[in-house]
């Protein structure tokens, strides 16, 4: 029997807060951790760790927190503002139907939304196999040679395709022409990133534009915008005369019906893979995606996942050539993208498992035939259509009737497309019926006009496709598009695949600079809600009421979080937001007669976005020097500010650094820059170790990115989706990015468009916004110093087996006191023993663990980021494996186990392996498998042995296996 309840009111209604559900640690965890470092109290330790002078001088002003289920009660008041009306404007964004079996088993499930970037190949199988699926469909569909895992959106890979054509072609002109009937937002981004390059873009009808001028690239849209299907091989065979390139935005689906452009010409194409199966969630997140002949498959921007073999002969799927190539290549890569959107090109490519060619072509087909009969009544209704041909869009002559018919579409459920003052726009899709038809034709009839029926025309119909673009290739013709047809075989596919993977559903992803925190299932639920997910982003603002008040909201709790005055949510990641800050830095410049100020002084240390973005924004790089301690060498700073005095843009610096720590010299940095007629860039990667305890509006950052998918909870999706906010302080809010088609008018010296959508990927901002609410400013600061206390506990229990590279160096502290992540030295170990930081990585697998960030920012060094959200059980169980690790290399170190045959050149270990009657190591297989007794009740066994990079990248093949090796 229950005892009736005697604690005060108070602490009862406690039992709610998310607070503790958030934060790992508990108070006597808290106690016991303390105590291993040296600190008295967690204020005493960041008072140790903070400098001073950049602590922040007044609380952030946010709602006190609430739990979860008043949040989610708010959030669903939010959601309500928005109109979900039946959309028929396409330009890009259509309806769909997400397969139960996928948004149950990908999209709500955190073994696939919870997983980071596959750069540990053995432990990612399972999304490589389906980002390879990914990568054949869009192939085959495209009829091109190679394609990559995913973009952020259509219009951003349009602009990849851009400077990816003038990289890989003869032609030496610095013009793009670009079709007018490509989607607006295409043109708009393509515009946006054009300029600081100094590329000239000539927008109109190509063929003219062709004829008279000398061009690198043209680039159109198949089908066109309008809906009309234009035949494009006499234009690309122009190009090619030029020594130019061809560059095709296709729709997929359409694609099952119309010739391939690979079969025409094009040497590269672009799109989106949204209509398969992922909703239009008011503009993302989308997988785009970028294919192109063999001969660019080097200078490819974004991710490429290729087959290789692992270390038993078996074949292993690995991210091939560019991986992380601009923390290689810097200034000199060929793109600034790091991430990809993964989970969604994982739906995307179950889609077409699911549907398979069959069922594809079948959906297309009732599309085009839909689309045909709209046409018939159209003209039977006495309207001209303008597109004699078409696949799922009609552009239509209306005269002064334009207002009233959108108006009549309005007040009965559904959105057309206002393409001109006296042009109406209507496209179908998947979810299109006969009685949407009906619906359109008796908005459009004039009074007392005879309406059609569907009926009239079923019979016979026939789609308005040319025949000279008919598809006669075949498509997805590998079985794993086609014996997935029932919910079982596929339920069970996806249950296999998500079982070859580690993600933060299972352990502790210790990535330093990553910030794998917990992303909490309240915070999940609204991104499928209708309200948010059913939006078209192009339609009228009074429909997206609800997104309005969630993009002010989360800007004003944002911008009290970081100390600055505006932010703009459009970059759809930090990599967007990178170049968005800089390209307002450069605006600013230039609006005060400055255009010369070019130079972006970034230290050694800095990610390799950011130099890659510096150069992607029209800046020069120079690079300043760090210290042994890891922080910017002041004297190479004055002196090379001093340099450039007059030519200073900006600098591009992380705080907390790249190596882990706060420099106690920031605010000097800042000053000496601003007093040369810079501006300060601030990194935001770290900011999970400032929230609530220092602001880089604050302390003389004038422009920062965020990333949402780090600090403010949105999970990393296996790769994407992400989210990076530009904050800037009060000058430059003029100069965020601005929307055309989003009705954001761009002033004259403004920077326009970074994403296809006006609010980037909108659908997962509910994610951060629940969480600030949830959390409160009292919980945002308790979990940036619960990060740096968790940091510093593994910091203090692993210092006397490994070398802390960079510290505070504050002896009181054991590990000498770092921010929210701290770096461990391998390197002295691969001397006394041959082991190396990659070997660690590997045998952490066989432990059951994700590896820390491996070799950066220093080759040699595992850096690791266990934030606030792992509990102190899981912190401990982290560091025995990393201890034990320590003990088995000092075996090699003795000579007890050989050099090249020992546990941790040979790991990871699979149960195959370990099954074969030949052992013929120097370690038993219980040391292989069972390094701790833990293992024993719960293990994870990786599915194949450590890959071979070499051999995938001299062998590069990037589509689904053979038969042979499928079956």
């Amino acid at each position: 029997m229950l005892k009736p309840a005697t604690a005060p009111l108070a602490q009862l209604e406690n039992a709610a807060e998310f607070l503790p559900r958030h934060i790992g640690p508990t108070a006597e965890d808290e106690a016991h951790m303390l105590s291993v470092i040296g600190a008295a109290s967690r204020a005493a330790l960041i008072d140790a760790l903070v400098p001073a002078n950049i602590r922040r001088g007044l609380p952030m002003e946010l709602p006190a927190a609430v739990t979860e289920a008043q949040a989610l009660a708010e959030i669903k008041a939010v959601a309500s503002k928005n109109q979900v009306l039946k959309s028929f404007i396409g330009q890009g964004y259509h309806g769909t139907h997400v397969p139960g079996v996928i948004l149950r088993n990908i999209l709500e499930n955190p073994a696939w939304y919870t997983a980071y970037t596959p750069y540990q190949a053995e432990i990612s199988q399972g999304r490589m196999e389906a980002l390879v699926n990914f990568q054949t469909m869009v192939c085959e569909l495209t009829g091109m040679a190679i394609a990559n895992a995913s973009m952020l959106d259509e219009a951003t890979a349009a602009a990849e395709a851009m400077t990816l054509a003038k990289r890989g072609v003869k032609s030496k002109s610095n013009t793009l022409i670009v079709a007018g009937d490509c989607h607006p937002q295409t043109i708009e981004v393509i515009r946006t990133r054009a300029e600081p390059l100094g590329i000239e873009v000539l927008v109109g009808m190509a063929p003219d534009l062709m004829a008279q001028h000398d061009y690198f690239a043209v680039v159109a849209q198949y089908p066109a915008t309008t809906g009309m299907l234009h035949d494009m091989r006499p234009f690309a065979e122009a190009a090619h005369a030029k020594g130019a390139a061809f560059i095709v935005a296709a729709d997929l689906l359409a694609l099952t019906l119309l010739v391939p452009p690979g079969e025409w010409g094009a040497d590269i194409v672009i799109g989106n893979t949204q209509r398969f199966g992922v909703p239009m969630a008011n503009g993302g997140p989308h997988a785009a995606y970028l294919a192109c002949k063999d001969e660019f498959k080097r200078s490819m921007p974004g991710r490429l996942v290729g087959v290789s073999v692992d270390a038993h002969g078996n074949p292993a799927y690995r991210l091939a050539l560019q991986t992380r190539e601009q923390h290689i290549r810097r200034e000199k890569a060929t793109s600034n993208i790091c991430t990809a959107q993964v989970l969604l090109a994982v739906m995307a490519s179950m889609y077409a498992v699911y549907h398979g060619p069959i069922g594809l072509t079948r959906i297309a087909q009732r599309v085009a035939s839909y689309t045909a009969i709209l046409h018939a009544g159209l003209q039977k209704l006495g309207f001209k259509v303008l597109n004699p041909s078409a696949f799922d869009a009609l552009t239509i002559e209306v005269g002064s009737r334009a207002d009233e018919i959108a108006a009549k579409a309005v007040a009965a459920g559904a959105n057309l497309r206002r393409v001109a003052p006296t042009l109406l726009g209507v496209a179908f899709d998947e979810t299109t019926t006969r009685a949407d038809i009906e619906a359109i034709w008796s908005w459009f009839a004039p009074a007392g006009a005879t309406l059609p029926a569907v009926a009239d025309f079923e019979a016979g119909v026939e789609p308005l496709i040319p025949l000279s673009l008919r598809r006669s290739s075949a498509f997805l013709t590998h079985p794993v598009f086609n014996t997935r047809r029932s919910e079982t075989s596929m339920l069970r596919y996806l249950r296999g695949l998500a079982d070859k993977d580690l993600a933060l559903d299972r352990t502790m992803i210790p990535l330093g600079s990553c910030t794998m925190k917990l992303n909490a299932t309240s915070e999940m639920i609204p991104i499928t809600w209708p309200e948010f997910a059913n939006i078209h982003p192009f339609a009228p603002a009074a429909q997206r009421a609800g997104y309005t008040l969630l993009d002010q909201q989360l800007r004003d709790w944002l911008c009290q979080a970081t100390g600055y005055a505006g932010i703009s949510l459009q970059p759809n990641a930090g990599s967007q937001g990178e170049y968005a800050g800089l390209l307002a830095i450069r605006a600013w410049h230039a609006s005060r007669g400055d255009a010369g100020r070019t130079i972006c002084l970034i230290p050694e240390s800095a990610h390799g976005t950011n130099p890659a973005s510096a150069q992607m924004a029209g800046m020069q790089v120079v690079v300043v020097k760090c210290n042994a301690d890891g922080h910017v060498d002041m004297a190479d700073l004055k002196a090379k500010c001093e340099k450039h005095a007059t030519e200073l843009a900006a600098i591009m610096i992380t705080y907390p650094s790249t190596y882990g720590v706060f420099e106690t010299g920031v605010k000097e940095v800042c000053e000496t820059v601003h007093r040369h007629g810079g501006r300060v860039y601030v990194d935001g990667a770290n900011m999970n170790a400032m929230v609530g305890v220092a602001a880089p509006g604050e302390f003389g950052g004038d422009v920062s990115h965020l990333n949402l998918h780090k600090t403010f909870c949105i999970p990393h999706g296996g790769g994407g989706p992400g989210v990076g906010p530009v904050c800037v302080v009060a000058d430059l809010v003029p100069f965020l990015p601005k929307h055309a088609s989003g009705g954001m008018d761009v002033a004259a010296g403004g920077v326009g468009a970074v994403s296809a959508a006006p609010l980037g990927n909108a659908a997962v901002l509910p994610i951060s916004w629940m969480y600030i609410r949830m959390m409160g400013a009292k919980g945002l600061t308790d979990a940036t110093e619960t990060a740096i206390l968790s940091a510093n506990y593994v910091a203090a229990r692993l210092a006397d087996a490994y070398d802390i590279h960079f510290s505070s160096e504050l002896p009181a502290i054991k590990g000498g006191g770092v921010a929210h992540e701290c770096i461990l030295d391998l390197r002295p170990l691969k001397e006394s023993s041959g082991i190396g930081a990659e070997d660690v990585a590997k045998r952490l697998i066989d432990y059951g663990f994700h590896a820390p960030t491996l070799s950066f920012p220093v080759a040699g060094t595992l850096m690791v980021e266990p934030t606030e959200s792992e509990p102190r059980e899981e912190l401990d169980r982290f560091c025995e494996a990393m201890l034990a690790i320590r003990e088995e290399i000092r075996q090699v170190e003795s000579g007890a186990w050989p050099r090249e045959d020992n546990p941790l050149k040979n790991a990871p270990h699979t149960a195959a392996a370990l099954l074969k009657a030949d052992w013929p190591h120097a370690y038993s297989r219980e040391q292989a498998a069972y390094p701790v007794a833990a293992l024993k009740a719960a293990k994870y066994w990786s599915p194949v042995g450590r890959v071979d990079n070499v051999y995938g990248d001299r062998n590069l093949f990037c589509s689904c296996l053979p038969v042979s090796e499928y079956q």
